[in-house]
């Protein structure tokens, strides 16, 4: 893969990419954060298994999904497969309608666990509940693992929203409490006294959320004095959107520590991992 990635041209994506793979080496070499905040089609398109493998190998070191993301991830985990198929179901009023998977946020949710913060929270409860898929579960992969795994969710996005047992305020406390950590993670991708390299965020293939929780957790940890100079960010998506482009790769960094490669999470994902790999050795 190094040998396929150097013959490459220097030029804009490949260049782009070559630039990523480099980042995220110096990154976890420096021992410094390499966080994937992902939307939700990552884990629809089959890559779960290229995530849970860079966590399970100490390269990614958080997770960040949005409300979507997470339904996905839970589904995948107990039934192989996710009820999501908007153009089956929408015109039949049954898109969403999965007494399940709401029943399953419900009960991670249950009593003292809320306290945990939503992504932990459903992590646990997969690794507990341990459902036939449960080597596919990105959340599931985090929790065990130790890192910080969090979920930010806009109340009504959501499928599992739409039932009457959804409890918007367990739902809400629980996602505050992944946005507290998540700065706190932010606040973490800085330079340390031995080494120039700062850590890492990635955004995946979210166009709105997430670019938008990134930049109000950059404001919080600046404000409370973090330098994140050294910071590299990265947008990898099919196609350019406007948010990516200015709160994650352009207003939180400095000129060019913003970086972006467009195309098809399932090809360029995997590509991406077999080159961290033999970056990191």
């Amino acid at each position: 893969m190094r040998e396929w990635l150097d013959s490459l041209p220097g030029f804009l994506g490949a260049a782009a990419l070559r630039r990523v793979v480099a980042s995220t080496v110096a990154a976890r070499r420096a021992d410094r954060p390499v966080v994937w905040a992902m939307g939700a089609h990552v884990i629809k398109v089959g890559c779960s298994p290229v995530v849970i493998d860079l966590i399970d190998r100490d390269v990614v070191s958080g997770i960040v999904l949005h409300g979507a993301g997470a339904v996905h991830d839970v589904e995948i985990a107990t039934c192989g497969a996710t009820s999501e198929d908007v153009a089956e179901t929408i015109r039949h009023g049954t898109f969403g309608m999965v007494r399940e998977t709401a029943a399953i946020f419900e009960e991670a949710l249950a009593g003292e666990a809320a306290r945990l913060g939503l992504g932990k929270a459903v992590g646990r409860w997969l690794c507990e509940h341990r459902p036939p898929h449960l080597a596919h579960s990105v959340l599931a992969a985090a929790y065990r693992k130790g890192i910080p795994v969090t979920v930010h969710v806009a109340l009504g996005t959501d499928t599992v929203h739409v039932l009457d047992r959804s409890d918007g305020s367990a739902i809400g406390r629980a996602a505050m409490l992944d946005f507290r950590t998540v700065c706190a993670v932010v606040a973490d991708l800085g330079a340390t006294d031995g080494s120039p390299a700062g850590g890492v965020w990635y955004n995946i293939g979210s166009a709105v959320v997430l670019p938008e929780v990134f930049l109000k957790a950059v404001s919080a940890a600046r404000n409370l004095g973090a330098d994140l100079d050294a910071m590299v960010t990265v947008n990898l998506d099919m196609i350019r959107h406007y948010r990516p482009s200015v709160n994650v790769l352009q207003r939180p960094v400095r000129p060019g520590n913003g970086l972006e490669v467009c195309g098809h999470h399932e090809i360029l994902l995997p590509l991406l991992r077999q080159a961290l790999i033999e970056g990191l050795g």
